[in-house]
């Protein structure tokens, strides 16, 4: 018997590798039957349906992603600009806040 064969039975009842429950649902979107397939397979037709929609998702996800481009690098060296030039802005803010206030720049830290 071929372990790679999905329709040669259940030789190994609860355990299937990602393979064979690929092969399970490229059979269903051929067409075949989820019932007949899950009593073959000895599983649940909701076990197969799970495959199913794991591996679609899986699919829609994959097709999402776009291909990084030298943009990318630009954008995030720009992102992380911000950022800095964010913190410099609330800095001086707060130095700002402090010199109208009569407060002390900087709090002393001890020498200890």
């Amino acid at each position: 018997m071929d372990p790679t064969n999905v329709s040669a039975g259940h030789p190994d009842r609860g355990r299937y590798s990602a393979r064979r429950k690929t092969q399970v649902v490229i059979r269903l979107l051929r067409g075949e039957d989820i019932d007949a397939l899950s009593r073959e397979l000895g599983v649940t037709a909701a076990t197969v349906s799970g495959w199913r929609d794991h591996f679609l998702a899986g699919g829609q996800s994959a097709l999402k992603m776009r291909q990084e481009d030298a943009r990318d690098e630009e954008v995030m060296r720009l992102k992380a600009k911000i950022g800095d030039v964010t913190m410099e802005n609330e800095l001086l803010r707060e130095e700002q806040r402090r010199l109208k206030q009569n407060l002390p720049l900087a709090s002393r830290r001890s020498r200890t």
